[in-house]
């Protein structure tokens, strides 16, 4: 017999060999209809795989991102067969689940596959799932792993299986199909009920541009057929919510390939709104003790040489800067830290004087691969809303906490309420990836996890997430479409106050390292007003906006009232404009609909006689006559910050 704990913390026996679904169906024949994957301490399993070791399982259904995680990677495998048997002579490579869905990278060889083909595609893959094949995880020999694919053909698999251990090896089994495969699927193709083939592009073997370009096709699958219209319903709105489509008609900004690929141009009503995002992080730090600095664009290759940043991040940065002196290089900044350490370094400090908090909006440059640019969410050159804070190990917890609420205010104020934390910690296996000792990670990690408790914050632990000098608390906010995005993260180090020989004196008159985190709610600004654009449709918060009220004369004998409107409303610092055009009033509507303007403050003889405004809001909304005053207090209401 095998012990067996449940999520509930209860254990229960059961017989070598049982399976998860098995064990799902012990505890009720609804948990069973609805699990898709399993882990058995930690690590996933397959459903129909015999268990023979005591541990704590987990079962995991659609409504869990490692339930949908195992949904796409299975139905990667039956696109794959489907395309292999559509298209004669195909060669398969790796097909891994997504964010959202799947792709599978092929060598079509003489084949071409385009949209008109997407259809036949998507027909064989359900007809495939309709015949209820059972996922069979099974161990095959290394000889006998590639023998298989000599056989195929297919020296990708080959070349795959050469970089793994004998003994190691497994391959995926249903229907008549098999594929190498580590693990981690739903029980059967039944469960898959709707598929969509999304789009096809390019793709280096391995992401080597010196390798074979191959076909990667990309798809997404559902338990539901009304999942899949929910999901190509988001789609549309997506294109509508594009943040491009968005920064391009409001004027916010743009990109020009003589400047540079993934190097924004803020125009501007876009630095406006880059300043008040920036003035209300500015007066919130300030409150809470932070200092600002301002570093350069560059920095001596021996500062990120000394931080590691040079050894783990250089591939994916910009050409070095040589100067005339020889062997001197420098480098555009891929990060404020090291320089916030050489400023925290220009001073000496004892215990009364921490912590130091600095602050900066600071621009950073890496060298992203042109095919992963992406308007402002994926771009070369971005400004961080980045500080530092230094203190000692006691004032850890509380700054760590206070961060986390600085963070959550950020989020509240701006209507970002659906969000969760993600605590990304090393991966004990490869600690190469990390610079810094054992023990500083464990009490980084420790200290994450148990102000993440603290406050109560819903999260999860991913290892081998961590940033290279020490973990991290992440917050993946979800926008109206239920997208998920890493915006703010928090993280502690004792790496990089070593590796600087950073000090302070303590009350024994001792020199002592001090405690660094790193800390960024917005992440960066480029990113942000991305997400904050398709979040909103362009409707931005009523203290963001360029423009709060637009005013519309009727005619041009009401444009001196419209004048003193104007001047009233600013001296109260609402801002706007006034729309002098001689164009008909139903277009000038039209036009602040277009600019997405939130009121509208039409004026005409009536308006005029009256001393009063007609108040229409973006949208549609009638709010009728009334005084300057009155509009002005329905503003103040509406703007909290």
């Amino acid at each position: 017999m095998i012990k067996i704990t449940l999520k509930d913390g209860s254990v229960k026996e059961f017989t070598k060999g049982t399976t998860a679904i098995s064990i799902a169906k012990d505890i009720s024949e609804g948990l069973a209809r609805n699990v898709i994957s399993a882990s058995l301490n930690g690590e996933v399993i397959e459903t129909h795989s015999e268990i023979n070791v005591n541990g704590r399982i987990e079962f995991y259904t659609w409504d869990n991102d490692e339930g949908k995680s195992a949904f796409w990677h299975s139905t990667a495998h039956v696109m794959a067969q489907a395309v292999r048997e559509l298209f004669n002579g195909v060669k398969l490579t790796i097909g891994p689940a997504i964010d959202n869905g799947f792709y599978y990278d092929v060598d079509l060889g003489k084949n071409k596959i385009s949209e008109s083909d997407f259809e036949k595609i998507e027909t064989r893959i359900l007809e495939i799932c309709r015949e209820k094949h059972d996922f069979k995880l099974r161990s095959i020999s290394k000889d006998n792993a590639i023998e298989f694919y000599k056989n195929e053909n297919n020296e990708y698999k080959i070349e795959l299986i050469n970089s793994l251990e004998d003994g190691q090896i497994t391959f995926c089994d249903h229907s008549n199909f098999s594929d190498l495969c580590k693990g981690g699927h739903i029980p059967n193709t039944s469960i898959i009920k709707a598929v969509k083939i999304l789009n096809i592009s390019g793709a280096f073997w391995k992401g080597d541009q010196n390798n074979k370009q191959l076909t990667r096709i990309y798809g997404i699958s559902f338990p539901k057929q009304k999942l899949l219209k929910e999901y190509l319903d988001n789609i549309e709105q997506a294109k509508l919510r594009d943040h491009r489509k968005i920064g391009k008609n409001l004027k916010l900004f743009s990109f020009s390939n003589k400047v540079g690929l993934g190097l924004p141009l803020w125009l501007p009503k876009g630095v406006e709104l880059r300043e008040r995002l920036e003035g209300f992080l500015k007066k919130a730090q300030k409150k809470a003790g932070y200092q600002m600095v301002i570093t350069p664009h560059i920095g001596n290759k021996e500062l990120y040489v000394t931080s590691g940043h040079y050894e783990k991040y250089g591939d994916d940065s910009f050409q070095p800067i040589k100067t005339p002196k020889e062997n001197e290089e420098f480098y555009l900044k891929p990060m404020n830290c090291p320089h916030h350490c050489e400023i925290y370094n220009s001073q000496r400090f004892s215990y009364k004087d921490l912590p130091i908090r600095y602050a900066e909006f600071g621009t950073v440059y890496r060298y992203e691969q042109s095919g992963e640019l992406h308007g402002l969410t994926r771009v070369r050159g971005f400004t961080q809303d980045d500080a530092h804070i230094f203190c000692t190990e006691d004032q850890l917890d509380s700054e760590f906490k206070n961060v986390i609420d600085l963070t959550l205010y950020v989020f509240k104020s701006l209507g970002l309420s659906d969000f969760s934390a993600q605590i990304s910690i090393r991966d004990p296996k490869d600690m190469g990836k990390y610079i810094g000792d054992v023990s500083a990670w464990e009490k980084s990690e420790k200290a994450i996890i148990d102000a993440a408790k603290d406050k109560k914050l819903d999260y999860k632990i991913e290892e081998g997430e961590a940033a290279f000098y020490g973990p991290k608390l992440d917050f993946m906010v979800k926008d109206a479409l239920g997208r998920k995005w890493q915006l703010g993260t928090i993280q502690v180090d004792y790496n990089l106050p070593e590796r600087f020989d950073l000090t302070y004196i303590d009350k024994n008159n001792e020199s002592k390292r001090p405690v660094m985190i790193h800390r960024a709610p917005f992440g960066s600004l480029e990113r942000f007003v991305a997400i904050l654009l398709e979040n909103t449709a362009g409707n931005l918060p009523l203290w963001l906006t360029a423009n709060q009220f637009i005013i519309l004369p009727i005619s041009e004998k009401h444009e001196k009232y419209c004048e003193n409107v104007l001047n009233l409303l600013e001296n109260d610092e609402i801002r706007g404009l006034i729309d002098n055009r001689s164009e008909t009033i139903g277009r000038k509507i039209r036009d602040a609909e277009i600019e997405k303007i939130p009121y509208m403050l039409i004026i005409g003889e009536q308006e005029t006689e009256n001393n009063s405004i007609s108040v229409r809001s973006h949208g549609g909304e009638d709010f009728g006559k009334m005084k300057v005053k009155d509009f002005v207090k329905i503003i103040k209401k509406e703007i909290k910050i």
